[in-house]
């Protein structure tokens, strides 16, 4: 292993060997950076998988954007199960099949979120100027000199970089070093709810599911879910309360999990063998939402993906959103001729909104996936939004669709959901008021169409008025924002406008601010990705 004490001085040090963390020494050293990534663990292609720990995630368009940008979407796709939908399992009745696109012709990827870092670090260390150090737990950093304390199986290392990058997850240690400096602040939103990790094994050698559908059971105040993996077997995850007669703490004993599941989920306990072993070993990981400012000190050391905005999985967009995080930093590198004192204060300004949109997103859709997807009225509202995006191709669009299938800022998509609503609101209360002030003529009832509601039967033209119009965004190129191949409908995109600011290192209201840096340790927060 190279030694990392030298030769070291102008290096950009990569804390966390993850997803995010190798993508981003691969852009950088694309753009001729010399990089030290290190990570705490051994080398995860040597070892197995931790018990437990998710081992698949979904992939969609802003993930596969970023791996296309270096190279590396065929690779990543290689052993992707695509999902096209939900597949609802009620407690009794049939299966309910919902697609996520219009047509059901697009679709989110179920893929082995180990093998997708094995990817990323080959490419990583077969990439000039990129030196990887495993077993590497930082324990110390000083902000101002950039000087890093890393202890190894071999004792202390201590070395020194211009820039340093904290790519090290939800857990940040990097971000609980700036916290115990004094340069930032934090806030850590947890919800009253945890996961819990079982298998549906292959049976007889093939799926014991549907592989073309991420599984969803809704039962109200918790959910479980199952992505399917490339050996044919599925990841469940089970989605409670942390207490209560319905939650976690509950659920002790052999035979109070097996009733559990046989009253509440009755077509898993055939398909999983090893369930009640599964729920009684596995751990109960944490959910919850990190918010802290500033991302950066003094252009030299900055936080990216989930250590910098960790989210709660619901939206699947947790990888997804580390992953345009490093396509932003690369551009904000390549507008400021790589200055990272002028480039890190520019990707913090562009990616805050888009992250907050998200993170409030993502929690608004755990409502949806437990509580709403069984419901008739559910299930009517998604059929009449898949109806508009036929009948007003380019000008309506899902707020699913524009999360999962394309690269429209989440900002932007957040407005553009709102505008779309409220210009279908104003067609309801509009027809409303046509069915009140009809006009009697020769004993029939005529309703007096108002002003723009003429034509397809007035509702359509209204809400093409009222909708976002291509011409409404910027003149672009088409499809650059939402990063899409052409379609017959065009749409256009643009970037998120001002964010939010944290003052010097103030936090958001709400929320726990951890009093002090705990070296990363402050429970099982994870940006699990799924949808």
């Amino acid at each position: 292993m190279t030694d990392p004490t030298t030769e070291n001085e102008q290096e950009v040090a990569v804390v966390g060997a993850g997803l995010a963390g190798c993508l981003l020494a691969c852009f950088l050293a694309r753009r001729g950076h010399r990089v030290a990534l290190y990570e705490r663990r051994p080398d995860p292609r040597t070892g197995a998988a931790e018990r437990g720990r998710s081992i698949n995630l979904a992939l969609s368009e802003r993930g596969l954007d970023a791996l296309r940008r270096i190279g590396l979407e065929e690779r990543a796709m290689a052993d992707a199960l695509p999902m096209r939908g939900r597949m609802i399992h009620p407690v009794a009745g049939p299966l309910d099949f919902q697609p996520y696109s219009r047509d059901g012709d697009r679709a989110i990827n179920s893929i082995s979120r180990a093998a997708l870092n094995d990817a990323l670090l080959d490419a990583a260390e077969s990439a000039p100027g990129v030196k990887i150090f495993f077993n590497h737990r930082l324990t110390g950093l000083d902000p101002d000199t950039g000087e890093m304390r890393h202890e190894t199986p071999e004792g202390t290392v201590r070395v020194t970089a211009p820039v340093i990058i904290g790519a090290d997850g939800a857990g940040s240690v990097v971000r609980g070093q700036l916290l115990a400096a004094g340069v930032l602040e934090e806030n850590l939103d947890f919800l009253d709810y945890g996961y819990k990790e079982l298998a549906i094994p292959a049976a007889h050698g093939d799926f014991a599911l549907d592989p073309g559908a991420l599984h969803i059971w809704p039962r109200g105040t918790s959910m479980m879910i199952a992505l399917p993996n490339p050996d044919r077997s599925f990841t469940c995850t089970l989605f409670w309360p942390a207490g209560g007669p319905a939650g976690f703490a509950s659920l002790s004993s052999p035979a109070a999990v097996e009733r559990h599941f046989r009253e509440h989920y009755p077509d898993l306990p055939p398909l999983a063998p090893a369930l009640v072993e599964d729920y009684l070993s596995n751990p109960v990981g944490r959910l919850g939402t990190v918010r802290c400012g500033p991302w950066q000190v003094n252009g030299t050391v900055a936080l990216l993906g989930d250590a910098a905005h960790a989210i709660v999985p619901f939206y699947g967009q947790g990888a997804n959103c580390a992953f345009e995080d490093v396509a932003e930093l690369d551009r904000c590198l390549a507008e400021t001729g790589d200055s990272w004192r002028l480039a890190l204060p520019l990707f913090e300004q562009r990616r805050r909104e888009n992250t907050e949109a998200i993170a409030r997103m993502a929690l608004a859709n755990f409502v949806e996936m437990r509580d709403r997807v069984a419901s008739p009225w559910f299930q009517l509202g998604r059929r009449a939004e898949h109806a508009l995006e036929r009948a007003l191709p380019g000008v309506w669009l899902s707020r699913y669709e524009l999360v999962s299938f394309s690269t429209m800022p989440y900002a932007r998509v957040a407005r553009r959901v709102r505008r779309q609503r409220l210009a279908l609101a104003g067609v309801a209360a509009a027809l409303a008021s046509v069915a009140v002030g009809r006009v009697r003529a020769g004993g029939r009832v005529v309703p007096t169409l108002p002003h723009g509601l003429k034509g397809m039967g007035g509702a359509p033209v209204a809400v093409r008025n009222a909708c976002p119009q291509p011409g409404d965004i910027p003149a672009r190129p088409a499809f650059e924002d939402l990063g899409v191949p052409p379609r017959p409908q065009g749409v256009g995109g643009g970037s998120g406008g001002g964010a939010p600011s944290f003052g010097k290192v103030g936090a958001p209201p709400g929320g726990t601010s951890r009093p002090k840096a705990g070296g990363g340790s402050w429970g099982r927060v994870r940006g699990k990705e799924n949808a």
